[in-house]
């Protein structure tokens, strides 16, 4: 009898092992940028805005780049299945820069919108590509990790950017919040050469492969149910998903603006936009998604939910607490960053737990506590009697359950996506952020127009529409599972 050579398996090691070191360190930073920029122009945009005398493009200003993205999430899912990661990722940063560089030198707010748009573009191919390096690059057992900390790169800018932003406003001018990010993101992406190189080299012979046909195998064999078949590297539906994209982004654009009007004006183009949604938005993701059926189209329904609750509420705390508790707009954003900090801590802990025996105990969990520490925030908030800070530990549990949610729904996207899907799959879970978000702005929008001043029925009723959404992911999580 002789004894099979049993070759040893290497050990994974973490997320800084040197194998991932340098790429890791690149995505955070890369995170961290598109973070603190999201950030900081919130904080610079009424000074830009009365130095161009753009206030009528002001909207358009945070609406274009939404938009924008919209489309290139799509065209970067397909662009990473077809090809691989590398090219998205880098016409991804360039955009984004350039982007920067164009705002950043405008004379007028014009120009200064287009540049934001091209930010938009550039973000829109970024965020996707990257999550599709996750996939190719790193182990499984890591994938926890890693989005952990894409979560934990939100946090510094989320804690300092604003105040760093008006920092640069006040003493070195506005436009140096643009100018000064080209300088920050080339290191980043010199970490992240070598690792996209090695996957552009693996994509491009995976997808010479690919398009040799099989003995037998017939040029104008019909594509498999459900499928379309790759011609000169995307779909012949790819025009056509793209034109779809480009709706739901003319409607996420109009569906902003619409927010940030009043009475009729309002009315009109939030129905405008959410119509467009409806007709758009279920041919841009995986079908079942709207009815939660089960595996990736209630992931990805789950992501939506999620990033619909915690933003719909979070909206309403530093006016609740400027208004109502009287508290000074550094206390207010303090709350804030409570859950931003929690978030990260959240995100902390799924990453270094054991993995559950079932896939939906990490985001239905999060969820729970996240419609559980919703729930709470608003009514010790208003509570007079009640210190404000029980009102802030509330919202930092709601922080700490979306960050066991998130992370969680990221790696399930991969584990249920083909290899040759798993873009598609990053993009549908980046278009349901990002419109679900749209779409909760919109309703915050119209619901502080119904009153001439918000009161505490106004925020109670913000609050239970967010604890509600996040209730309804926890009861549709058990259907991540594909068995009954």
């Amino acid at each position: 009898m002789t004894a099979a050579l049993v070759v040893p398996t290497p050990p994974v090691g973490g997320l800084f092992d040197r194998r991932f070191r340098a790429l890791t360190v690149g995505m955070v930073a890369l995170i961290s940028l598109l973070a603190f920029e999201a950030l900081a122009v919130a904080t610079a945009m009424p000074t830009i805005a009365d130095a161009l005398d753009g206030l009528r493009l002001y909207a358009l200003a945070f609406g274009g780049p939404a938009a924008a993205g919209v489309v290139t999430m799509v065209l970067a899912g397909m662009w990473s299945d077809a090809r691989g990661p590398a090219a998205p990722v880098w016409h991804g940063v360039g955009w984004f820069v350039v982007g920067l560089v164009v705002a950043g030198t405008a004379p007028n707010m014009v120009q200064f919108v287009i540049g934001r748009v091209l930010q938009g573009l550039g973000s829109g191919l970024l965020i996707v590509a990257l999550y599709v390096v996750v996939a190719r690059a790193y182990p499984e057992v890591l994938h926890r990790r890693v989005f952990a900390a894409f979560a934990a790169a939100w946090v510094v800018p989320s804690l300092v950017g604003p105040a760093i932003a008006g920092l640069i406003v006040q003493y070195a001018g506005w436009r140096w919040v643009f100018l000064a990010v080209p300088a920050l993101a080339a290191p980043a992406v010199l970490l992240i050469r070598p690792a996209l190189r090695r996957l552009g080299n693996r994509s491009a012979e995976e997808g010479a492969g690919r398009d040799r046909p099989e003995e037998g195998e017939g040029r104008d064999r019909p594509a498999e149910e459900g499928r379309d078949r790759p011609v000169r590297g995307l779909a012949p539906g790819s025009v056509a998903r793209i034109g779809w994209a480009g709706g739901a982004a003319v409607s996420a654009g109009l569906l902003h603006v619409g927010g940030q009007q009043r009475g009729t004006t309002a009315v009109v183009l939030v129905a405008l936009a959410l119509g467009g949604l409806a007709v758009c938005v279920p041919r841009l993701l995986p079908a079942g998604v709207l009815r939660a059926a089960r595996g990736l189209p209630t992931v990805i329904a789950l992501r939506g939910l999620a990033a619909a609750a915690f933003l719909g509420a979070e909206v309403f705390i530093p006016l609740l607490l400027t208004r109502e508790r009287e508290l000074a707009p550094a206390l207010a954003g303090a709350a804030l960053a409570a859950g931003a900090v929690s978030w990260s801590v959240g995100s902390w802990v799924q990453g270094r737990v054991r993995q559950p025996k079932s896939p939906a105990t990490l985001p239905r969990f999060g969820l729970l506590l996240m419609a559980a520490g919703v729930a709470a925030a608003a009514p010790l908030m208003l509570a007079t009697a009640v210190p404000v800070v029980l009102g802030i530990l509330a919202w930092a549990v709601a922080g700490l359950g979306i960050g066991m949610a998130y992370p969680s729904i990221s790696v399930l996207t991969l584990e249920l996506s083909a290899p040759g899907e798993q873009g598609r799959s990053s993009s549908a879970l980046q278009l349901s952020d990002s419109l679900s978000g749209a779409t909760v702005l919109a309703f915050t929008g119209a619901l502080l127009a119904a009153t001439a001043a918000p009161g505490p029925g106004t925020y109670l009723a913000g609050f239970g529409v967010a604890t509600g959404l996040a209730l309804l992911g926890g009861l549709i999580a058990g259907r991540v599972s594909l068995r009954t």
